[in-house]
């Protein structure tokens, strides 16, 4: 015990503050940041680990390839509730107005990490204007993943059926006829806009498909009838 006026240091004292987020936290952002901005492919291990930062040896103790990491960034996107089936899944929302979201702008946020319904925004370009419009990174990981074998690209389809599984619900509950091909027709749209966004660079392109979708689903509610 140190007596009165002692300069020892005392053993109870708070800690220093910890450093931010953990580094597999900060692999998986830096991924994704990454990945938006120049693709999968073209971004390598080594700048992903100068992205986070963290060594290089705590990125491979987290992701021993980065097939792992690709795997992960894609199931964190789903888990965290940022993409299709995040809005399709909402039970605050009438299921008309579910599918319509599907057609929403992305969403963009302070935390450069989270990103709007199965697109991708590059929040370093934020304090130079508008950032560029991602496309899905379902879409995206299978065309970089091509062979449908790959873990990727049997991912990403699932992620693509379990969409259409979910509008297939919604259109059933609404009443309407023909609900599964209703589904895929609905689900086109969703996938294209979200292409030509990208590609036009027009975050409110979905507006379009949303219009289409308003009248794909009249036609199917007045025919069941």
């Amino acid at each position: 015990m140190s007596a009165p006026g002692s300069t020892t240091a005392d053993t109870t004292a708070t800690p220093p503050p910890r450093r931010g987020r953990g580094g597999r936290e900060r692999v998986l952002a830096a991924a994704a940041r990454l990945f938006a901005a120049q693709g999968i492919n073209a971004t390598g291990m080594e700048q992903i680990a100068e992205e986070a930062p963290v060594s290089k040896r705590t990125l491979y103790a987290h992701f021993r390839t980065k097939n792992d990491l690709v795997m992960a960034h894609l199931q964190g996107l789903v888990l965290s509730g940022a993409t299709l089936e995040g809005v399709l899944t909402r039970e605050d929302i009438p299921p008309r107005e579910r599918i319509r979201k599907l057609f929403d702008p992305p969403v963009t946020d302070a935390d450069p990490t989270v990103t709007g319904p199965d697109t991708d925004t590059d929040p370093s370009a934020a304090d130079a204007g508008a950032a560029p419009v991602r496309g899905c990174p379902f879409i995206d990981a299978a065309a970089e993943f091509p062979d449908p074998a790959s873990a990727v690209h049997s991912y990403a389809r699932e992620q693509k059926l379990r969409m259409v599984h979910l509008i297939t619900a919604l259109v059933t509950e609404l009443g309407c006829r023909d609900p599964l091909a209703l589904a895929e027709q609905l689900a086109t749209l969703a996938d294209g806009a979200a292409s030509r966004a990208m590609v036009l660079d027009d975050a409110d392109y979905g507006r379009h498909a949303r219009a289409a979708a308003d009248v794909l689903l009249d036609h199917a509610l007045a025919g069941a009838g």
